[in-house]
């Protein structure tokens, strides 16, 4: 069973990404990798925000 990663760290970690793959620094390999990382990450992401607004949409259409 795969855990769920909170919203945070997976902006944390795709914030070090981010800085890594700015500085220029690696090579294109690791680039690569750490690119599509982020790729997942910013889905994940854009997931947990989706659901986020769902709930919140839900919980305002049940108060009324």
């Amino acid at each position: 069973m795969e855990k769920k990663v909170s919203f945070e760290d997976n902006l944390k970690r795709l914030g070090e990404i981010v800085s890594e793959l700015e500085k220029g620094e690696l090579p294109l390999e690791k680039s690569v990798e750490l690119y599509s990382e982020g790729v997942k990450l910013s889905a994940a992401c854009r997931k947990q925000l989706d659901e986020a607004q769902i709930k919140i949409t839900e919980d305002n259409g049940s108060e009324k």
